[in-house]
């Protein structure tokens, strides 16, 4: 009889179950694809480029099991608040409580095991699907990745079964604490709301001192280091809880209590809205702040590793390209890169020694990067202006005025690339006119030239580099694994960077993903309740538009609360790795911009969706 009415009564609320299983799913989903990254050891030890990437795994582990906890308390309780007035009527007919609280327990324990199952399918699916586009777009193998991880699979299981269990124990206590009465009119009673008196202001201080003492710690995490990164996760995650326990009741308040804003149009009925259900409101935005804090800032993290790898090139290279006796097609290609400077320099090879013209370097100086001494910015583009008045200079000159000067020496070596990739153990000279003839060799040329944005020829510099390595393999006999170009730094540099990247896109999607869903969730989870009050407004005459305006207006509001602190946040919290980027927030629009057009889809959707069942069409 017990699972009759169990099954029956499930059945009956189908639509709201879904929404649950749906808000269940993503959450368990999502916390296996991050435990995909944070148990595998070898993965994180192999392709991250910092050094602490494990321990600061593990801080996140305790992160989002934190917030994972006050969601799925949350999630389930949503059961028992579907349920209420049913298992009250039950009581009412004659059913022992025992019984009626024994039915809560194992239905409970049911959703819990189906969203469990599909769950983890869902997570093992989106795992191998999003690891496998990023690599795509990175062009990064992701040796050890697995989207199938035994270990992860084991700790998913068991953190969801106890906590399960634990809702499922919660559950059943309320029903059994309850009265008749008390179960028969929930859907009527509003949440208690405390918002005013010394709560509030101690709250709010609280709160302030937690995200303060945060954020103190990021700023300075040069200093703290891991000891940094775990206050950090502690503060801002209790701070931001607190924050929106103790203020948004009486932000609330206070917009109700604004006469002019309250008593235009509908807005007295949108205040109300909000403040009917603040308290479970709270919660949830708090879990939303961190899950937009932490998607988003992964995401912002991973994308700034990936335009930094660009600008830590060019701190070590002015030109952006350099091409030994370039062939005439490919001068005719040249053409169309539109050189913001171009210049092309003679030399001479013999089995001694590499011999460059003094007067096309005198007359076309080239550029290379000098160090400032300056933290802000270590390096500066600066022209060689060295004199030449020698009518000979080389690299292993014992007379010092005839030694080739450090900034000539850079030019050389790093803007030209004349090292021993290319010509070996030969020593470097700059002659005149004179001595240069004098050498019994051929003349050939280099080229050298900046572009606008070099990224954007990326096949044209990966085809000089191999045209270059041929010129190498002429005058050493074999061909180097790299040339020492600008470009072969920077897919080096790349290379060891985008497990990193990879880490922090994929976690990004996962978060903003589970962050999405957690608002949706909760949104329309409550709306069966609140359609009562809708059809009330209709039958007196309120039009359909004005209700329709007033769910826009309700549901941005909520939608803002946690995105503006979430992104205050990612702000204070991209500070942590200046101590490891020369430009922590260099693109952050791109990951901004990603975030916005998420988050507004799902506010729309969300409206869309809300809209339908507390406006339902009319005949």
């Amino acid at each position: 009889m017990l699972w009759k009415l169990l099954t029956s009564s499930m059945k009956k609320m189908w639509k709201d179950y879904i929404v649950l299983l749906f808000g269940l799913t993503v959450s368990i989903a999502i916390f296996y694809m991050f435990q995909t990254l944070a148990q595998n050891k070898a993965f994180l030890e192999a392709n991250a480029l910092i050094g602490s990437i494990v321990f600061v795994f593990h801080v996140g582990t305790f992160i989002l099991a934190f917030v994972t906890i006050f969601y799925i308390f949350y999630a389930t309780s949503f059961i028992l608040s579907l349920r209420q007035k049913e298992l009250g009527m039950y009581m009412t007919l004659g059913a022992k409580k025992g019984k009626v609280t024994q039915m809560m327990f194992f239905e409970t324990l049911l959703i819990g095991f189906i969203s469990l199952v599909i769950g983890l399918i869902v997570g093992v699916g989106l795992a191998e699907v999003i690891a496998g586009l990023l690599m795509k777009q990175l062009g990064f193998n992701g040796g050890g990745f697995e989207a199938f991880y035994s270990s992860s699979l084991i700790t998913t299981v068991i953190f969801y079964a106890i906590l399960f269990l634990l809702t499922a124990a919660v559950n059943a206590v309320k029903v059994a604490s309850k009265s008749v009465l008390d179960l028969v009119r929930a859907s009527q009673q509003a949440d208690p709301v405390v918002t005013k008196g010394w709560k509030i202001f101690f709250g709010t201080l609280f709160s302030i001192i937690l995200i303060a003492i945060g954020y103190y710690a990021m700023i300075n995490m040069g200093t703290f280091m891991q000891v940094g990164v775990i206050v950090a996760a502690i503060t801002v995650t209790l701070g931001t809880y607190f924050f929106f326990m103790a203020l948004l009741p009486f932000i609330v308040k206070r917009l109700k209590s604004i006469r002019s804003l309250n008593e235009k149009g509908l807005n007295a009925f949108t205040f109300s809205q909000l403040q009917f259900r603040i308290s479970q409101l709270t919660k949830v935005l708090g879990t939303v702040t961190m899950l937009i804090a932490l998607g988003l800032g992964a995401m912002a993290a991973g994308l700034s590793f990936y335009h930094n790898i660009a600008i830590q090139t060019s701190m070590i290279y002015a030109n952006d390209v350099a091409v030994y006796e370039p062939t005439e097609e490919q001068l005719a290609e040249m053409d169309s890169l539109e050189f913001l400077e171009r210049n092309n320099y003679s030399y001479k090879v013999t089995d001694e020694g590499v011999y460059f013209l003094k007067d096309d370097l005198l007359n076309n100086p080239p550029l290379i990067q000098k160090f400032t001494g300056d933290i802000d910015q270590l390096t500066e583009t600066a022209r060689v202006d060295d004199p030449l008045d020698q009518a000979e200079y080389s690299d292993t000159a014992t007379n010092e005025e005839q030694m080739i000067s450090d900034d000539w020496s850079t030019a050389l070596r790093n803007e030209l690339l004349a090292t021993f990739r290319i010509f070996g153990d030969r020593t470097l000279y700059i002659v005149n006119q004179e001595k240069f003839g004098q050498i019994e060799s051929e003349v050939a040329s280099v080229m050298v030239g900046r572009v606008e944005n070099f990224l954007d020829h990326e096949d044209t510099l990966a085809a000089i580099d191999e045209h270059n390595k041929e010129i190498a393999s002429g005058y050493t006999g074999s061909t180097p694994d790299m040339i020492g170009s600008k470009y072969d730094n920077y897919t080096s540099l790349k290379a060891l960077a985008n497990g990193t990247i990879f880490m922090g896109l994929f976690l990004g999607i996962a978060f903003l993903m589970m962050m999405a869903s957690v608002l949706m969730f909760k949104l329309l989870s409550s709306a069966s309740a609140d359609t009562h009050r809708y059809q009330m407004l209709r039958k007196i005459g309120v039009r359909r538009s004005k209700l329709s305006a007033s769910i826009y207006k309700e549901l941005f509001l909520v939608f803002l609360f946690p995105s503006l602190l979430g992104f205050v946040h990612v702000i204070v919290g991209m500070e942590m790795f200046s101590i490891i980027l020369i430009e922590p927030f260099t693109k952050i629009w791109i990951p901004v911009t990603i975030f916005l057009v998420i988050y507004v889809s799902y506010y729309l959707l969300t409206v869309q969706m809300y809209k339908r069942i507390v406006l339902p069409k009319e005949k």
